[in-house]
């Protein structure tokens, strides 16, 4: 099979694999249909998530089954199948709990073997783990480019404001408006939010959550707490997602946060920073922080894709050949894609 490895910092390379075999009684094979670039993707492309070299990447995915184990009853032989990122076992306390996403034994596809040593879904056939949990049948009506959405990128957007115990009625903003961000704007104002400020510097992505129903506030040519302020009665808003994952975002989410609100932090953070904690306790803050628990959300978000309450496709700016991976990984890195589809 064809699949796309990662070989160094700023390179990955389309290689001849072996075919991928079922190999254990929870597992499906699956012929993978469509596959996305993420954001979190860029880490590896970077070098700043470390992965072997030749390891196959991604971990948006939607397919065919093509195989599956003895101990797969969830889905057969035939079924047009979405895959959540990373795999659960279902036993262990966190899962338990329902908190998936911290799964003792979790999985991450297309992450090297430090996440897991799952190899990754960037590739003609697949083999997934734990597929009674991982996997879910797509609905004939939706779309293969919707559903690549419900497993990751619309699933941690809608995380993002269920985590952060978002009410309707409430106000929120969202800081950074790559995919993340635009799923998370469409998920607020879905959830019952009154109004919602998307905050970027990109023309583009701030015309586009406008047309979800949002209020566009430009980063550098506006005042983003002056703008926020004003419109809420010199309060701040009830919550703010960071959908940027570094500590200039999280420290203007504490600043645009009211009084005992909530800041929900779900862009990756990476190393160290100055963050103003004395102000997040002065204003009583919750800090809501951490990867998404795609796997407890999923079928929500397929039944309010299927609903037309959700709507991820106008993200997808590019479709291209898994042939062509080396050039969508760098149109992807230079901002000139919001989301890139890839197809064998």
């Amino acid at each position: 099979m064809r699949a796309v490895t990662f070989q160094a910092p700023g390179e990955v390379r389309v290689e001849e694999k072996p075919d991928p075999e079922v190999g254990a009684p929870d597992e499906a094979l699956i012929r993978v249909e469509a596959s996305g670039i993420c954001g979190s993707d860029l880490h590896i492309y970077h070098g700043r998530v470390p992965v072997e070299k030749g390891f196959t990447i991604g971990h948006e995915y939607v397919g065919t089954v093509l195989e599956v184990g003895a101990d797969v009853e969830r889905v057969a032989v035939g079924d047009r199948v979405l895959g959540c990122f990373h795999t659960a076992c279902a036993t262990c306390a966190a899962c338990l709990r329902g908190d998936y996403h911290r799964c003792e034994s979790q999985r991450t596809f297309g992450h090297g073997s430090h996440l897991g040593n799952l190899q990754g879904a960037q590739a003609e056939l697949l083999v997934v783990p734990r597929a009674n949990l991982t996997l879910r049948p797509v609905p004939s009506s939706m779309s293969d480019e919707a559903a690549l959405f419900a497993g990751d990128v619309m699933g941690t957007g809608y995380h993002a404001v269920a985590h952060a115990g978002m009410k309707a009625g409430d106000t929120l903003a969202v800081l950074g408006l790559g995919p993340v961000g635009l799923c998370a704007v469409q998920a607020a104002l879905t959830g019952g939010a009154v109004e919602v400020f998307a905050i970027d510097s990109v023309a583009d992505r701030l015309a586009m959550a406008e047309s979800f129903g949002a209020t566009p506030v430009h980063l550098t040519e506006e005042e983003p707490k002056k703008a926020v302020r004003a419109a809420t009665e010199g309060r701040g808003v009830d919550v703010v997602v960071d959908a940027v994952g570094d500590p200039a975002p999280l420290a203007m989410a504490i600043s645009l946060c009211r009084d005992a609100g909530t800041v929900s932090g779900i862009g990756a953070y990476a190393g160290k920073g100055e963050v103003p904690l004395g102000l997040a306790w002065l204003k009583g803050l919750q800090l809501r922080l951490g990867l998404a628990n795609v796997i407890a959300h999923v079928d929500r978000v397929m039944a309010l894709i299927e609903a037309g309450r959700l709507d991820p496709t106008p993200l997808v700016s590019h479709h291209m050949r898994l042939d062509a991976a080396a050039e969508a990984y760098a149109l992807y890195d230079n901002r000139e894609a919001l989301k890139i589809v890839l197809t064998p």
